[in-house]
């Protein structure tokens, strides 16, 4: 009899581990989507694109106008959501970081600040009650042998495993990969090798923006209340989840955001959830501490 209870509570605490971490690649998932522009945006120019979280509560919002007024299912405003904020993305590197180019630091970064304000405060002039997105992806869920997984969830982590993967062959495999981590290397010799410097640059900012985009569209599905001020602290995460993994490096960004992921998960099962927050930032400060390149990072050698 006790045997069998020992091996009862070895296998609930086997499927609650596993429950959590289906958890973890949700939430991992949506946090390494918007960490990878951060990344994207750094190994090309050595700027923190700090509006880029708002560039995801824009995707977010984007995706309620498509399911409410669109009748969009989730490919569709997945689409629609990834184009528009490439967009937006390539649209605020022209005209506001470009002529900052050859700036000092502190002006791109005061510009970024104040780009995030401007994103935010005009969704919040058009819409400034939270907003409740129609469902987009249907409410199955799963029971295996005690196991519960939704729909909601396999969709989620499976695009976000696909982009990532795509993103990544695109960075190591192709010519445009190439021209990418040709500027990251040196951005002053790109142009005399026969490379756009600005088309590249607006590409990468592009496709920043885009997965930025597609965290909004998953982050609305899974999380379907949004506001105009979602974007600081998740954002704010995301660049914790860059800064671990090691800011500029692709595959670093996917680990920062499932650790993250991992840590705030680990947090609200045996802490109270008012320290998950508390808890993710003094991650960050311990890592500039002890390892300020992050886990996969390299510190830079500056040319003089």
């Amino acid at each position: 009899m006790r045997e069998f209870e020992g091996s009862a509570l070895k296998i609930n605490n086997l499927l609650y581990l596993f429950q959590q971490l289906l958890n973890i690649l949700q939430i991992g998932s949506i946090y390494a989507m918007i960490a990878l522009g951060y990344t994207m945006v750094y190994g090309v120019l050595l700027l923190i694109n700090f509006a880029h979280g708002d560039l995801f509560m824009i995707g977010a919002f984007i995706t309620f106008l498509s399911a409410t007024y669109l009748n969009f299912g989730f490919i569709p405003s997945l689409i629609l959501s990834m184009t528009a904020t490439a967009l937006l993305g390539v649209t605020i590197e022209r005209t506001a970081y470009k002529p900052l180019r050859n700036a000092p630091k502190v002006s791109v970064i005061i510009t970024a600040l104040g780009v995030g304000v401007f994103l935010e405060n005009l969704t919040l002039a058009i819409s400034p009650y939270p907003k409740h997105v129609p469902q987009l992806i249907e409410n199955t869920i799963y029971n295996i042998k005690g196991l519960t997984l939704s729909l909601v969830q396999i969709i989620i982590i499976t695009f976000s495993v696909v982009l990532m993967i795509g993103l990544d062959f695109l960075v190591r495999k192709t010519k445009l990969g190439m021209a990418i981590r040709a500027i990251s290397w040196d951005m002053q010799a790109v142009p005399l090798m026969g490379i756009p410097l600005n088309k590249i640059i607006s590409i990468t900012f592009a496709i920043g923006a885009g997965l930025g985009g597609a965290a909004g569209v998953f982050y609305a599905a899974a999380y379907p209340v949004i506001d105009p001020y979602m974007g600081i602290m998740v954002g704010w995460k995301a660049f914790i989840a860059a800064v671990v993994g090691g800011i500029g490096n692709i595959r670093g960004a996917m680990l920062g955001g499932y650790a993250l992921g991992a840590i705030e998960v680990a947090v609200m099962v045996f802490l109270p959830t008012t320290y998950r927050d508390l808890i993710s930032f003094l991650l960050l400060f311990i890592l500039l501490i002890f390892r300020p390149y992050g886990i996969f990072g390299k510190p830079r050698n500056v040319k003089i």
